[in-house]
């Protein structure tokens, strides 16, 4: 049964360093680009963006409000992509990691804008009353191809299953048992227990439970890096300096502190720079279009804070590995597994409980924002309710397999799910840019954000 994993586990790995070469990397970096050029630095705007995040439309069609709509697209993003991701970049690409993760994410506000603008313009509401959304929907109300939305929407089911479920659960279950000893399949039953429990109520439930989370656990890890970079204070310049002189680096990888060159760098911190941040995956904006919202340009800019909330965590999280290591006089990144967590370390008595509770939150929250993105993927497939339900089983089932699963393995799956879910969203994006161009005209460079939509 190894050997046969172990093979499964090469083939994953080929499929994802071909799924993620130089193509891929650049038609998502370039539509990064591109909508930032197009929409005149639409990141500009991050101060009006915040100050609609606190405002309500309670009158407006919509199942959530917009906070709480950013409150689960927060919890999904805000996840193990945030601290064991970086962590793994970093290993596999070397400290310039960083640098292109942020990258990803400064240029990636522009496609999360979007995406989310699309996906609330072409929404549908049910016979129920229900509101649906996202990129399924945008392709096809917004580009008449039913068929490219159905891709979408399977690659997207599976995705789930890697990025929200797998990949969660398997950080949750390592550091729990590094931390407090506990064997990983009595903590991946636990969690999948837990799991189950809330996403029975539905999105109204699965809101309530990540806006009382979500605050809390970015204070506390917040609270964390800063402790961190106060300890390590007299290398964050070394750090900073190593961080951008090896995003360029040309020389190949050899294992040592600077040796992994531009294309690895690049890679992995792009690639783990869309983990964390989720810009041009399609999945937030399945949540942004539930929003009640005045009309779509105000939800695409609530939901691109989220963006700009993830380029700090991933910052802070590179900044406190490299600077750690530094401090260490640590030679090597290639330890991915343990990089976070020898970090925290340093914070004397209560680091590694800070981090098993960081982890513990970032990646529980993760796994229910995301269930709720693979059940509406499902529900757009078939409907009925068996089918939904079968789902929802897989989906619990999987919590507990990834927690006994093995890293590498699960990591592998999750990037390449992500690239087949970019690519139909990636497309919908490019056909449908002067759209997105025209509603920002009509509604935010004409200072109309107040207007209703009809």
């Amino acid at each position: 049964m190894g050997n046969i994993i172990n093979e499964i586990g090469k083939w994953i790995a080929a499929a994802d360093a071909f799924l993620w070469g130089p193509v891929l990397l650049t038609l998502l970096l370039g539509t990064h680009v591109f909508y930032t050029i197009r929409l005149l630095g639409i990141q500009r705007y991050i101060g009006t963006a915040f100050k609609l995040v606190i405002k309500r439309d309670q009158s407006l069609n919509g199942n959530v409000s917009p906070f709480a709509a950013l409150a689960v697209a927060l919890a999904s993003t805000i996840g193990t992509g945030n601290v064991v991701g970086v962590a793994t970049a970093i290993a596999l690409g070397g400290p310039g990691a960083v640098f292109w993760c942020m990258m990803t994410g400064i240029f990636g506000m522009a496609t999360k804008y979007a995406e989310s603008l699309l996906a609330v313009k072409y929404r549908q509401v049910d016979a129920q009353g229900e509101v649906h959304g996202g990129p399924m929907y945008t392709i096809q109300n917004g580009l008449h191809c039913r068929w490219l939305a159905i891709a979408f929407s399977v690659a997207a089911a599976i995705a789930v299953i890697g990025t929200g479920d797998l990949v969660q659960s398997n950080a949750i279950a390592v550091v729990v048992k590094d931390t407090f000893g506990v064997p990983n399949w009595l903590c991946g039953l636990l969690l999948a227990v837990m799991i189950g429990l809330v996403v029975i109520g539905g999105l109204q439930n699965i809101a309530r439970f990540c806006t009382a989370m979500v605050p809390l656990m970015a204070f506390v890890y917040l609270a964390g890096s800063f402790a961190l970079l106060y300890i390590n204070r007299a290398f964050l310049g070394d750090t900073v300096l190593l961080i951008v002189k090896s995003a360029f680096s040309r020389q190949a990888a050899t294992g040592g502190i600077a040796g992994y060159g531009i294309m690895l760098a690049a890679r992995y911190g792009i690639a783990r720079g869309l983990f964390s941040n989720e810009a041009g995956m399609g999945s937030e904006p399945i949540v942004a279009a539930t929003a009640k919202t005045r009309n779509a340009v105000r939800q695409g800019l609530v939901s691109y804070t989220g963006t700009f909330c993830t380029i700090i965590i991933c910052a802070l999280t590179g900044l406190i590995i490299v600077s750690s290591a530094l401090a260490c006089n640590q030679t090597s990144f290639s330890n991915n597994t343990l990089l976070t967590q020898e970090a925290f370390t340093r914070i004397p008595y209560v680091g590694n409980y800070l981090l098993c509770f960081v982890i513990l939150a970032f990646a529980s929250t993760t796994i229910i924002g995301w269930f709720y993105y693979g059940e509406q993927c499902v529900r757009f497939l078939c409907a009925k309710t068996a089918f939904v339900l079968g789902y929802k089983i897989l989906f619990v089932l999987m919590v507990f397999l990834g927690s006994v699963g093995s890293l590498s393995i699960v990591w592998d799956f999750a990037d390449l799910a992500n690239g087949f879910m970019v690519l139909p969203n990636i497309i919908s994006l490019i056909f449908l840019h002067k759209v997105v161009v025209g509603e920002t005209q009509k509604y935010l460079w004409s200072h109309n954000l107040d207007a209703i939509d009809k």
